[in-house]
């Protein structure tokens, strides 16, 4: 099966079907729908190659994220993928693990397959890395690492608001001694939610000893040495936020290790809100940053990106939501 035939099916030329698949505005409504048409009863495929070279496009978008292992990561490539789909482009995935080194591979893996634009899900991103992308004149958005500019849009999350919000629900729980557990400290995002956390208690009139902020690695057993170390603490906290979800349920593990209880020893508040908040016991009072938003934000910031003639980025804000739930409760000195 081939080009040809399908013209000769939809009695029009070749070049009217290259452009209906192409998605090209020169083609009218009628004309295309008959193009569709024959491509389903011929079963036809374009050759996507053919296409990339023919149109100047691949239709394929990179996504490049830290931690595929953190459920974070899965439900926003999904929602990637399927916002992706329904635009008519592929995507090709790419996982870092925190290494700059391997970033610098995923971004020549994405050159190499000639991606129309790339979102960036991830902060261990150097800058001549960047500068290759943009050389290149591919479209890029970043959450929360980037600078808005030519080709280059940003996700902003309001960490703040999030992060006040849990500092505000355990002051109301009458909670003084708050402990932070934060992500690796050359993270930018990590930073920000630590940042974010010591303002937010200092509007509270909270005291943060240097002892009360640990810094782990964003994973489980990162959250559980984490909490080790400040149930050792004497006196311990009463309320522990994390910096996120994976890192406040591996401080749940150690509490109950010590024989301790969740809310009735000590609270526990995490960050991202992913599936397992409300499966784990207690169900975990968290911030959600819907993942669905994030996608749907980084894949138009790229389509749009490349329907521009002046491609100046954009900067998209995404306002996180509190969700209260059993892991909390109130101090119980009181």
């Amino acid at each position: 099966m081939n080009i040809r035939e399908v013209a000769r099916r939809a009695n029009v030329s070749t070049a009217t079907v290259s452009r209906t698949i192409n998605g090209s505005d020169k083609v009218s409504p009628e004309t295309a729908e008959r193009v569709r048409t024959a491509i389903q009863e011929l079963n036809y495929y374009p050759n996507t190659n053919a296409r990339a070279l023919g149109s100047g496009r691949s239709r394929l978008y990179g996504l490049i994220i830290s931690d595929i292992t953190n459920p974070f990561f899965p439900e926003l490539v999904k929602s990637f993928e399927d916002v992706a789909v329904t635009h008519g482009q592929d995507v090709i995935i790419a996982n870092t693990g925190y290494s700059a080194a391997r970033t610098e591979l995923c971004v020549q893996r994405m050159l190499e397959r000639k991606v129309d634009g790339v979102a960036i899900i991830t902060s261990e991103m150097d800058p001549h890395v960047i500068d290759r992308l943009t050389g290149r004149g591919i479209p890029i958005v970043f959450l929360d690492t980037g600078l808005v500019g030519t080709g280059v849009s940003n996700i902003v999350v309001d960490y703040a608001s999030g992060v006040h919000a849990v500092l505000a629900h355990l002051a109301e729980l009458g909670h003084q001694r708050i402990a932070f557990i934060s992500g690796p400290m050359h993270l930018p995002s990590a930073v920000i939610r630590r940042d974010a956390f010591l303002a937010a208690a200092k509007e509270f009139g909270i005291e943060v000893p240097e002892d009360l902020i640990v810094e782990a690695n964003h994973r489980a057993d990162g959250g559980g040495s984490a909490m080790d170390r400040l149930l050792d603490r004497d006196p311990r906290p009463t309320a522990v936020m994390a910096s996120n979800d994976l890192t406040a349920i591996g401080a749940i593990g150690a509490i109950h290790q010590r024989g301790l209880r969740v809310p009735e020893d000590v609270s526990v508040a995490g960050f991202d809100d992913i599936d397992f908040c409300s499966l784990v016991h207690p169900t975990l009072t968290t911030v959600r940053l819907s993942r669905a938003e994030i996608a749907d934000r980084a894949f138009h910031a790229l389509f749009s990106e490349n329907s521009k003639e002046e491609r100046m980025g954009t900067e998209y804000r995404i306002s996180p939501q509190f969700i209260i739930r059993n892991s909390t409760g109130r101090n119980p000195e009181l």
